[in-house]
């Protein structure tokens, strides 16, 4: 039953009319990439893409909050803290910075967001997994309200599965509530693991059909599947034997290291070198590996168990040792091929702004006057103008105020208010 009906039911109102949009933002680009050191890759997303523009970052913890915020400060960002641990007053100060002032980036926990009303907030990014469907949906909801391109970017990788499996296997609720956080899980493994166009998937959550988008990364950049039934099947060997000759479990990195043969401090205690499937899995590289693993969780093959994420075969894992069920998997991009091209993202961007680069000069400088405008008014910027309107100036190159009228968002008190203004602004970047 969907929600809207639940809710009309409890209150007794079956008679009322129900009023549903569509949940699709066909202007933000949902990229979702493999996590390698992701307050790196975060800082080039924003550096290549989104230089000046004001953006959400959301991390998990507090901690991470603080430490990505000053990473991207020391790395010549205007990026600010935000999680319910600070200072009522930073908060305060802090949000208002970013309402108000240009460019602005919020790195946060799920506590920031809520009734934020900003318009041109260019981009959300996760640098750790959210716990569900909705929570993503709603995040990136944040990004391009005012309709022009926006993007929601996530890193993902291994160790968010095993953080968030142990969170649920710790969490104090009965065997239902852990039931319902596992599902809302897997939805979200299962969209970022898809090799299918990523908006048809989560717009298919929300139960609402739709064709492949061409603006999400597995549209932009179709991934590669391959038959994984091999080396999920070496993987599983591994854990089992180790089970069975040693009573012993150990996380992804020390299976990796004995599939790959790769003698370590930790190996060589054990005797690893010893084992049956040492070295049988040297074909792949550690990164490929670890996304097997990763999509071994995903696909309820393997599971997670104690404070150190040991893996853990489920009843499914049975079937594919047995030879009776296939394991299809997506390739793992090499770190050095970025997820979306520079070039490519920014012709989109280009494209759908349709500024030539005269075009572009003159929104620039409509945006630094605009910014002046808004501080010395003490508004936020969009307040002034919005980004739509401010392209739709710098498109049309008016040079006159009847040339002004007309145009969406310049109304007749902004007419007045600021018609004047903008014409001295185009006339500079003309002469």
């Amino acid at each position: 039953m969907r929600p809207t009906r639940r809710l009309t039911q409890r209150l007794q109102l079956e008679g009322a009319r129900h009023f549903v949009a569509s949940f699709d933002r066909p202007n933000i680009q949902y990229r979702i990439v493999a996590k390698a050191e992701p307050r790196k890759q975060l800082l080039s997303f924003i550096k290549t893409e989104h230089p000046h523009d004001a953006g959400i970052v959301y991390a998990l913890s507090r901690k991470s909050v603080e430490a990505t915020a000053e990473f991207l400060r020391a790395n010549g960002l205007n990026a600010l803290p935000y999680h319910a641990g600070l200072d009522q007053a930073v908060r305060a100060r802090n949000q208002s910075r970013f309402l108000r002032e240009e460019g602005v980036i919020i790195v946060a926990t799920i506590a920031f967001g809520m009734g934020i009303d900003k318009p041109d907030v260019r981009f959300v990014a996760h640098i750790d997994l959210p716990k569900s469907v909705e929570g993503y949906y709603q995040e990136t909801g944040r990004a391009g309200r005012d309709g022009l391109p926006s993007t929601g970017w996530l890193a993902y990788g291994l160790q968010d599965v095993v953080q968030q499996r142990r969170m649920i296997d710790e969490s104090p609720g009965d065997l239902a509530h852990r039931r319902k956080l596992s599902a809302h899980l897997d939805a979200m493994l299962a969209l970022c693991e898809t090799v299918h166009c990523r908006r048809v998937n989560l717009l298919r959550y929300f139960g609402q059909a739709s064709e492949p988008c061409g603006n999400c990364d597995t549209c932009l950049e179709p991934p590669v599947g391959w038959d994984g039934t091999v080396p999920a099947q070496k993987l599983l060997s591994t854990i089992v034997r180790l089970l069975r000759e040693r009573n012993q479990r150990f996380g992804a990195g020390q299976i990796v290291d004995i599939l790959r043969g790769k003698t370590t401090p930790r190996t060589t205690q054990h005797h690893h070198e010893q084992l049956a499937t040492w070295g049988i899995g040297a074909d792949l590289s550690d990164q490929q590996w670890r996304g097997v693993v990763r999509q071994l969780l995903a696909q309820g093959i393997l599971s997670t168990s104690g404070e150190y994420g040991t893996l853990v075969l489920t009843p499914v894992a049975t079937e594919v040792l047995g030879g009776h069920r296939t394991v299809e998997l997506r390739s793992e991009p090499e770190r050095a091929a970025r997820s979306t091209s520079s070039a490519r993202t920014g012709a989109a961007k280009a494209a759908a702004a349709d500024l030539t680069p005269q075009q572009e000069a003159l929104f620039q400088a409509l945006r630094a006057w605009r910014s002046s405008v808004s501080k010395e008014q003490g508004v936020p910027a969009y307040i002034v103008f919005g980004d739509a309107t401010l392209i739709a100036i710098a498109v049309a190159n008016p040079g006159s105020i009847g040339d002004l009228d007309g145009i969406s968002g310049v109304g007749a008190k902004k007419l007045e208010a600021y018609g004047a203004g903008v014409l001295e602004v185009v006339a500079a970047a003309s002469a």
